[in-house]
C-alpha cells in the first residue's frame, strides 16, 4: 500500500511538471500529499506542516523570496554574465521572435505553425514572374556574360531598369512594386538559375541596402527624392560596410567621420568629414548613390558631450569629391564587385540616413534591416541552386549510361541524388516558411541566420554532389556547361552577410539562447535595470519561472525518451504526425541541455564555440523539421512527396541526436554530460538518419517525369531548346523517357542496342523486324540525337582555348 502511494505520488509530480504547472499549484499539492499522508497514517504531528511553512512561506510571498534567495541569485548571475559589445546588443535587440520561439520554448504549439497562412503570389506578382522576369532571363548568356563580358549586357540592364527590378521592395506610392517577401523570393530564384551574376544584381539593392534603411529610418526628403529614382533604376546603390580590418566584428570599423561645420550649396552646415576605406562592395564598381556604414565622433563637441558617437549610416552620391570608386575585385563570378574609398569627404548633416537624431544608430538599423534581407536573398540561392542540380543532375544521371545502365541506378550516385533531392525539397520548405513569417511583420533574427547559413552550405552540398555526378561534363568551362560558374561563385553565397563559420559557431544560439528563450532575455535586462528594487523584482518572476521551466523541459524530455514520444500530444496530420511528436521531444530535450549548459558555464559558453555551434545545429535542423512538415501540409499532402518530407525529417533528427550525443561526450564537466545523455537518451541514438530504401525512392524522383519531380523544381527559368545548355539536357531526358519502351521492343525483337552514337542499325533492324513504325523510328531518332547533343562538352579551337582557360583561372580566383 505504501509502495502504491508513492507511486502515485511521483506520477502526480511528473505530471505537474510536464504541464507546468505553477509554484502554488505545486504548493496546494504538496499540502495536499502532506495532509493525505497524516490522514492515511492517523498521524496528527505538526512537524511536517512546520517544515512545509518554512519552505513554503520564503517561495510563495514575494517580498520574502526576492530578499532570501532572489538578491542572491540576482548577484550571482550577474557575476557570471558575459560581458557584452554594444554592436552584440544592438544585434540581439534587433528583428522579432516567431516559431524559433516556441522551438526554445520545449512545447511547440503545433496547431500555431500549421494555422499560419501560406505566402502566394498575388496576380500581379505572378505576371511579373512570367513577363519581365521570364524576358530578363531571355537576355542572359551565362558564359558570354562570365567569360566575354565580365558583366551583364546592357540589354540586361535596360530590362532591368525598365521594369523596376531594383524597387521590388519600395511602396508603391513611390514608384517601386511593393512585392511580398514570397514574390521578391520567387524573382531572385529564378534569376539567378538563369545567371549568379544576375540574380545578385537583382537580389542586393532588395535586400541590406540603401532602399531598405531609407524606407525604415529616411526623412521624407530623402524618401520623396531617392527612392522613387532607385525603383526606376535611375540610381545605382551599393552598401560599404566591410573595411580591411573590420569584417566580422564591426565595432573594429577604422573608417571615421569628425562633426565639422563644411560649404554645401553655398552655405556652411553641419555634419561629418569621412575617410574610408571599404571593400567586397556588390554593385560598388558602378553605384551613383553610396551607403556608407562609419564610426562618428564628435571630438568638438558640436553635437553634445559624447565624443564617441557609435556607428552611423550615410547616402553618399559616388560623384561627390574625394570620393573613388570603380576598382573590381575578382569574386569568380561576373557581378560587380569591389573596394571603394573616400579622402576627406563632406557629408552634410542631411545625408545621415534619417537625419541628425539618427547619428550613433547604424548598427541598429543594419542589423534591424538585415533580419528581413538575409530571410529572404540567399535563401533563395540556395534553394534555387538546389532546384537547379535537381533537374539537371537528374536528367544528366538517366541519359548518361555506362555498362549499358544509366549511372543514376548505381548506388553510389543514387545516394549523391538523394542528397540533391532531399536536401532541396528541405531548403525549399524553409524559405517559404520564412517568407510566410515575413509577410506576418516579422522580422526574425534568428531565422534568418539559420536560413542564411543551411541553406548556402545546402548549396555547396547538391553542387559539390552534382558536378561528382556530372564528371568531366561540368568541370570544362564553355556554352554548355551549366554548373560550373555557379559552382565557382560558392565562396561569395558562403562568406557574405555574416561568414558560415561565424554564423554557426557564434550567433545563431549566441543570439537564438538570449532572444528565443522565454527567460534569459529578461533576467538580462532586469540585472541591468538601474531601478535596483524593479530590477530585482523582475528578476525574481523570471527566474523562477526559470526553473520551472527547465524542470518542466527535463520531465518532458525524459517521459518522451522514455516513451518513444508516444506520450506527446500534437494535432494529427496524417503520415507525418508522428514527426511533430519527435520534433516535440527534442525541442524539449534541446531546451533542458541548453540551460544546463547556460546554468554550469555561464559567460564560458560564449567561447566554447564547437558545443554553441551543436546546440545551433539541433536549434536549425528543429526549424527545418517544422518547415518540411508546414511545406508538406500546404502542398495538400501530395502522396508522391512524402518520401521527401520522410527523408529530410529523418535526416534533421538524426543530426539532432548526433549533436546531442556531441555535447554530452564533449561538455566540460563528464558527470554532468553523463547525466544529461542519461535522461536525454536513454536508449542511446534513436534517430540515425534516413534508411537507404527511403534515399532510393528519393533518389528515383529525380529519374523519372513525375508531378512531385515538377514540384521539387518549380521556380526554375526553363528554355526548353536545343541550343539552351539547360533546356538541352532536360529535352534529352524527356525524349530518351518516351523512347525507352520502343528500344526496349527493338533490343527484345533484335538484340542490337540503341546508343547516342549508334542507332541507324538498331533502328532499321526494328523497324525490319515490324515492331517499331516509322514515326516510332523518328521518335527514337530524335532522342538518341538529343541525348548525344547533350552529352557533348565543348571544345575550343587552340587559341580561343587558351584564352578561355585564362578566364578560368581568372573566374577561379
Amino acid at each position: 500500500m505504501t509502495a502504491l502511494i508513492w507511486i502515485l505520488i511521483t506520477i502526480a509530480a511528473i505530471v505537474l511538471a510536464y504541464i507546468r504547472a505553477s509554484l502554488w499549484q505545486w504548493t496546494v499539492a504538496a499540502a495536499v500529499v502532506i495532509g493525505g499522508l497524516q490522514w492515511l497514517g492517523g498521524q496528527t504531528s505538526v512537524i511536517p506542516w512546520i517544515i512545509f511553512a518554512l519552505l513554503a512561506a520564503p517561495l510563495n510571498i514575494r517580498p520574502l523570496r526576492r530578499m532570501i534567495l532572489s538578491k542572491p541569485l540576482m548577484e550571482w548571475f550577474s557575476s557570471v554574465l558575459p560581458p557584452m559589445s554594444s554592436t552584440e546588443k544592438e544585434a540581439i535587440d534587433a528583428g522579432t521572435v516567431w516559431w524559433d520561439g516556441d522551438l526554445f520554448s520545449g512545447r511547440p504549439d503545433w496547431e500555431k505553425l500549421l494555422a499560419v497562412p501560406v505566402s502566394e503570389l498575388s496576380d500581379e506578382e505572378q505576371a511579373f514572374i512570367d513577363g519581365p522576369v521570364a524576358e530578363l532571363c531571355e537576355t542572359l548568356d551565362d558564359w558570354h556574360i562570365n567569360n566575354d563580358l565580365n558583366d551583364l549586357p546592357e540589354e540586361s540592364w535596360n530590362c532591368i531598369r525598365k521594369n523596376k527590378f531594383f524597387g521590388m521592395i519600395i511602396p508603391k506610392k513611390y514608384g517601386g512594386l511593393e512585392f511580398s517577401p514570397r514574390a521578391q523570393s520567387e524573382v531572385v530564384m529564378k534569376v539567378a538559375s538563369r545567371s549568379l551574376a544576375a540574380g545578385v544584381t537583382v537580389m542586393v539593392p532588395n535586400s541590406l541596402g540603401p532602399g531598405e534603411l531609407l524606407m525604415h529610418y529616411g526623412t521624407d526628403k530623402q524618401k520623396d527624392y531617392y527612392l522613387p529614382r532607385l525603383a526606376e533604376g535611375k540610381e545605382i546603390p551599393a552598401f560599404a560596410l566591410t573595411s580591411p580590418y573590420a569584417g566580422s566584428d564591426a565595432g573594429s570599423m577604422t573608417d571615421y567621420g569628425i562633426v565639422c561645420k563644411g560649404d554645401f550649396e553655398g552655405r556652411e552646415v553641419l555634419g561629418f568629414n569621412i575617410n574610408w576605406s571599404k571593400r567586397y562592395i556588390t554593385l560598388g564598381p558602378a553605384c551613383t548613390i553610396l551607403g556608407l556604414a562609419f564610426k562618428a565622433r564628435d571630438p568638438d563637441g558640436l553635437l553634445g558631450d559624447e565624443e564617441e558617437l557609435g556607428i552611423t549610416c550615410a547616402l553618399i552620391p559616388s560623384s561627390t569629391p574625394g570620393v573613388r570608386i570603380g576598382d573590381r575585385h575578382n569574386p569568380g563570378g561576373a557581378f560587380l564587385n569591389g573596394p571603394n574609398f573616400g579622402t576627406d569627404v563632406f557629408v552634410p548633416m542631411e545625408w545621415i540616413i534619417g537625419g541628425q537624431e539618427y547619428v550613433g544608430q547604424g548598427w541598429r538599423m543594419l542589423m534591424d534591416c538585415l533580419s528581413v534581407g538575409r530571410a529572404i536573398s540567399l535563401p533563395a540561392l540556395g534553394a534555387g541552386a538546389g532546384k537547379l542540380c535537381s533537374l539537371t543532375t537528374g536528367a544528366y544521371a538517366r541519359i548518361r549510361k555506362q555498362f549499358k545502365t544509366p549511372i543514376g541506378r548505381f548506388e553510389g550516385v543514387e545516394e549523391a541524388l538523394t542528397r540533391i533531392a532531399g536536401l532541396t525539397y528541405r531548403m525549399d520548405a524553409a524559405r517559404c516558411l520564412t517568407a510566410s513569417a515575413l509577410a506576418l511583420g516579422e522580422k526574425p533574427s534568428v531565422l534568418s541566420a539559420i536560413l542564411k547559413y543551411h541553406n548556402t552550405e545546402g548549396m555547396r552540398q547538391c553542387l559539390s554532389d552534382a558536378m561528382d555526378i556530372h564528371g568531366g561534363r561540368a568541370v570544362c568551362g564553355g556554352p554548355r556547361n551549366y554548373l560550373v560558374s555557379t559552382y565557382r561563385t560558392i565562396p561569395v553565397a558562403i562568406t557574405v552577410e555574416g561568414a558560415n563559420i561565424l554564423t554557426r559557431s557564434m550567433i545563431i544560439f549566441g543570439q537564438g539562447a538570449i532572444r528565443c528563450h522565454p527567460y534569459v532575455l529578461k533576467e538580462m535586462l532586469a540585472v541591468a535595470n538601474e531601478d535596483l528594487q524593479q530590477g530585482l523584482r523582475d528578476f525574481d518572476k523570471a527566474m523562477f519561472g526559470h526553473i520551472g521551466f527547465t524542470i518542466s523541459n527535463a520531465v518532458r524530455a525524459v517521459v518522451g525518451a522514455l516513451s518513444g514520444s508516444r506520450l506527446v500530444s500534437v494535432p494529427d496530420i496524417g503520415p507525418l504526425t508522428q514527426y511533430q511528436r519527435r520534433l516535440s521531444r527534442m525541442s524539449a530535450a534541446f531546451a533542458f541541455v541548453a540551460d544546463v549548459a547556460m546554468l554550469m558555464l555561464g559567460g564560458e559558453l560564449k567561447r566554447r564555440e564547437k558545443l554553441s555551434a551543436r546546440f545551433g545545429d539541433i536549434l536549425s535542423h528543429l526549424y527545418f523539421g517544422s518547415a518540411i512538415i508546414k511545406h508538406y501540409e500546404d502542398q495538400g499532402r501530395c502522396p508522391e512527396d512524402l518520401v521527401l518530407a520522410q527523408w529530410g525529417l529523418e535526416d534533421s533528427l538524426g543530426i539532432i541526436e548526433e549533436r546531442l550525443d556531441a555535447i554530452f561526450a564533449n561538455f566540460p564537466s563528464r558527470l554532468a554530460g553523463r547525466l544529461m545523455r542519461l535522461l536525454v537518451l536513454p536508449f542511446g541514438r534513436r534517430s540515425k538518419g534516413a534508411s537507404d530504401k527511403l534515399g532510393h525512392e528519393v533518389a528515383s524522383i529525380l529519374l523519372e517525369p513525375s508531378a512531385a519531380r515538377d514540384r521539387l523544381t518549380e521556380g526554375l527559368f526553363v528554355n526548353l531548346k536545343k541550343d539552351d545548355p539547360v533546356g538541352r539536357v532536360e529535352l534529352a531526358f524527356r525524349k530518351s523517357i518516351d523512347s525507352e519502351p520502343l528500344e526496349i521492343k527493338i533490343r527484345n525483337a533484335t538484340g542490337k542496342q540503341v546508343f547516342p552514337y549508334d542507332f541507324e542499325d538498331a533502328i532499321a533492324a526494328g523497324l525490319e523486324a515490324g515492331v517499331i513504325t516509322d514515326m516510332e523510328a523518328q521518335l527514337v531518332r530524335e532522342a538518341a540525337e538529343l541525348v548525344d547533343d547533350a552529352l557533348q562538352v565543348d571544345v575550343f579551337p587552340g587559341e580561343t582555348a587558351s584564352k578561355a582557360a585564362e578566364n578560368d583561372v581568372a573566374q577561379a580566383g
